[in-house]
């Protein structure tokens, strides 16, 4: 490949996979570092945890629903609590997924898996939702505030819990190959801060630009990991197959 030139500042992401393995060592399947791994069981205990303490300011809202005389604030305060801890749990586990992916072949596994934040937030909210409008200890405007809340709360929760590209192993074995075959076996890419797309070039003219400090480089693995970038660049890939065809006829 040609010669990669940039003046903007290349961070090197440690640890993933080595860069220069060779394209006739082609693996069957991705395979998860053992770093990533402790980090990811490390985030979904955390994730755990989370949902736990939200489940559990649901109950006490649940609770609170059982009493003659309710607390509207003290209600509202705890539906609140419950969204941020389902929140924090679902971008954990997330993070975690993106880690250690599923594999595709066991769908239920695979749905579980990736979809656990939906399900633990329909957990948190759903019931304390139905809750409150077949409460009869509450006034009409109070089921009207305290319930478009918890509404509200539910849909936050479920929308931030879907993982919309849930990772799996067969889409990073795919991806990563993709870019060897473009980079003489070479799992190399760079990525920006708020790029939505991977490129096999610093000097690409979409990050080489006056709007871009810093550039990082590391794995197809990693730029999905840290930032969740699962686009390779069409100019790099033009380009990339425009100078392996060069150098296809110079060696003829």
């Amino acid at each position: 490949m040609a010669d990669k030139k940039t003046n903007k500042k290349i961070t090197r992401v440690e640890g993933g996979e080595t860069p220069s393995s060779s394209s006739e060592k082609k693996q069957e399947t991705f395979v998860v570092t053992d770093e990533n791994k402790a980090k990811a069981r490390n985030f979904r205990i955390i994730a755990i945890i989370s949902w736990i303490v939200a489940i559990g300011f649901e109950i006490g809202a649940i609770v609170l629903l059982g009493n003659e005389t309710i607390n509207t604030t003290l209600l509202i305060l705890l539906i609140v609590a419950a969204l941020i801890f389902a929140v924090i749990g679902s971008w954990l586990w997330k993070k975690a997924n993106r880690l250690n992916p599923a594999s595709e072949k066991d769908k239920v596994k695979f749905f579980i898996q990736n979809q656990l934040g939906l399900i633990i937030s329909i957990i948190a909210f759903l019931p304390l939702v139905i809750l409150i409008f077949t409460n009869k200890n509450l006034s009409g405007k109070q089921k009207g505030l305290v319930g478009s809340i918890a509404v509200v709360a539910l849909v936050i929760a479920g929308l931030l819990g879907i993982d919309f590209n849930p990772p799996s192993v067969e889409q990073y074995l795919e991806q990563t190959r993709e870019v060897e075959a473009l980079t003489d076996g070479v799992n190399h890419v760079y990525w920006t801060k708020y790029g939505s797309s991977y490129h096999l070039y610093p000097d690409c003219s979409y990050i080489n630009t006056d709007r871009t400090d810093e550039i990082f480089e590391g794995t197809v693995a990693q730029a999905r990991e840290l930032k969740n970038i699962t686009d390779l660049c069409d100019r790099c890939e033009a380009r990339a197959v425009r100078e392996r065809g060069l150098e296809t006829q110079q060696e003829e």
